[in-house]
């Protein structure tokens, strides 16, 4: 059975298996954007809404995240 292939719903970061994410999720198919609606396969989809729902940064790696609970060390952009 091959490795599942996740990505993250703040950054859009994909990768195989349980790597180092900041909000994992598993990718099946074309997605909809909670966002903006739109459907798409991109796992990096960024639109307007969500740039505007970003408040933090990690300070260690360079994420960016609407909570600060799911970066290492995060701080207010």
């Amino acid at each position: 059975m091959g490795k599942k292939l996740r990505a993250c719903k703040t950054c859009g970061k994909s990768v195989s298996g349980d790597g180092h994410l900041c909000d994992p999720v598993e990718l099946t198919e074309a997605f909809v954007c909670e966002d903006c609606g739109a459907s798409s396969l991109d796992p990096k989809h960024i639109c307007k809404p969500k740039l505007e729902k970003l408040k933090y940064t990690c300070k260690k790696c360079g994420r960016l995240s609407v909570s600060e609970k799911k970066l290492c060390k995060p701080i207010e952009i």
